[in-house]
């Protein structure tokens, strides 16, 4: 049974990662950011999210700092941005987001997105091999990747990521990237996992969320751990927030799993990696 906001996954180099974490994206830096991380943790949340371009890396240090949980307790992710792809670009930018979070290390050091424009995921990704053969992230892993682009990767380097961190939602479910990321022991990640509240009203949803007496948000983020993906929905609001986690006292069944797979339409909200250039 699985142990509410303490539950993890196991990544292939054998670090736990929360299978339910706390997104940041758009969350203002300063009060904003500080009292949502605040009372995550207080909730009892362990894994936050955030990256370079949220420009709210500070505020999510700050929060670290003053709450009363231990740092070994904590699964921190941050991300290099487009801007800094590049093998020395890399290292710096990883400075510079280790010192506006006030930590000694990271635990999970991702690639934003891939950009092929500029044709250097492949040094950018060696950056994060030396980073993590000297110890100052735990893991390491992309967001934002295609199957290509991981094989890519997986020819031309000595270490597989840990972590794909992908756009995931009932209407984009991204099955032949999730098998090609269990094939190859890589952990899928959900982000916009709630599609900004695109589904809350989706009727099959809306039936399944009655049927437990959960809400939409609950049942889709049930649905993510249910298939293998950890995930990371976003909130400022502590009562969301804290109903976001709790969705470890029900289980869905495989006939209401089909229903929201069924739901697919292989339809992206947000930009194509393969065209996503911005810098």
């Amino acid at each position: 049974m699985l142990k509410g906001l303490q539950s993890t996954t196991t990544l292939h180099n054998g670090v736990k990662m929360p299978l339910v974490g706390l997104g940041v994206f758009k969350v203002q830096d300063g009060e904003e950011v500080v009292n949502s991380v605040k009372s995550a943790l207080e909730t009892g949340y362990r894994s936050i999210d955030t990256a370079a371009v949220y420009g709210n890396e500070e505020g999510v240090g700050k929060a670290i700092a003053e709450s009363n949980v231990a740092r070994e307790e904590l699964f921190i992710t941050t991300k290099v941005w487009n801007a800094d792809h590049g093998y020395e670009e890399t290292l710096a930018a990883f400075d510079v987001s280790l010192r506006k979070l006030g930590l000694d290390y990271l635990d999970l050091y991702l690639i934003h997105w891939p950009l092929p424009s500029q044709g250097k995921y492949i040094e950018t990704w060696k950056a994060l091999e030396e980073l993590y053969k000297n110890g100052r992230v735990r893991a390491i892993g992309v967001s934002n990747f295609k199957i290509h682009h991981l094989e890519d990767i997986i020819a031309n380097c000595e270490i597989k990521p840990m972590v794909n961190q992908v756009e995931y939602h009932p209407r984009f479910n991204q099955r032949e990237l999730h098998a090609f990321c269990q094939k190859h022991a890589i952990q899928l990640e959900a982000w916009s996992p709630l599609m900004q509240g695109g589904l809350f009203e989706e009727p099959v949803i809306v039936e399944i969320a009655q049927k437990y007496n959960k809400s939409a948000a609950q049942v889709i983020i049930r649905w993510d751990i249910q298939t293998g993906v950890v995930t990371i929905p976003k909130s400022a609001k502590p009562h969301r927030i804290a109903e976001n986690a709790d969705v470890f006292d029900f289980e869905l069944s495989q006939e209401d799993m089909d229903k929201i797979n069924s739901l697919n339409t292989d339809q992206r909200m947000f930009a194509d990696p393969d065209d996503f250039n911005r810098v």
